[in-house]
């Protein structure tokens, strides 16, 4: 379950510090090393979510932002390529239905990157390869 705060300021690259509801600031991590100018602006609404794992050095993860322009987007990079894979397998996205096979999270190599991927083949073995960079809603 995600729970809001503010966002107070970000920094460190992985590190966000926010205020929750009853005042309590609380530094939070980032999986989103990218500059993110529209989604670091203080005093945005934030949701962030909780890990069990008592080995994590910060339990609580940033998810969802608020922009400016209210959209939210989605600001943990881990998150996009399953939400999108899950959008395909449910036929949500039309453009992308009738594929014999999709494989989430292939790593997919270039001379100047290493990227994940998401790889879609029909029965004609054509093959597509998407790569996810963000998520809005």
């Amino acid at each position: 379950m995600l729970k809001t705060a503010v966002l107070m300021r970000r920094y460190k690259r992985f590190l966000v510090d926010i205020q929750v509801d009853d005042g309590e600031v609380l530094t939070i991590h980032c999986p989103n090393t990218g500059a993110m100018k529209n989604c670091a602006l203080p005093g945005s609404r934030i949701w962030y979510s909780t890990s069990n794992d008592k080995n994590r050095k910060y339990p609580h993860t940033r998810e969802l932002i608020q922009t400016p322009e209210n959209p939210l987007v989605g600001v943990n990079t881990r998150k996009a390529n399953r939400l999108v894979t899950e959008a395909i397998e449910s036929d949500l996205v039309e453009e992308l239905t009738g594929y014999s096979s999709i494989q989430a999270e292939v790593l997919a190599y270039r001379a100047d990157i290493t990227a994940q991927t998401i790889v879609l083949q029909d029965q004609l073995a054509s093959c597509w390869s998407l790569r996810i960079r963000g998520w809005c809603i």
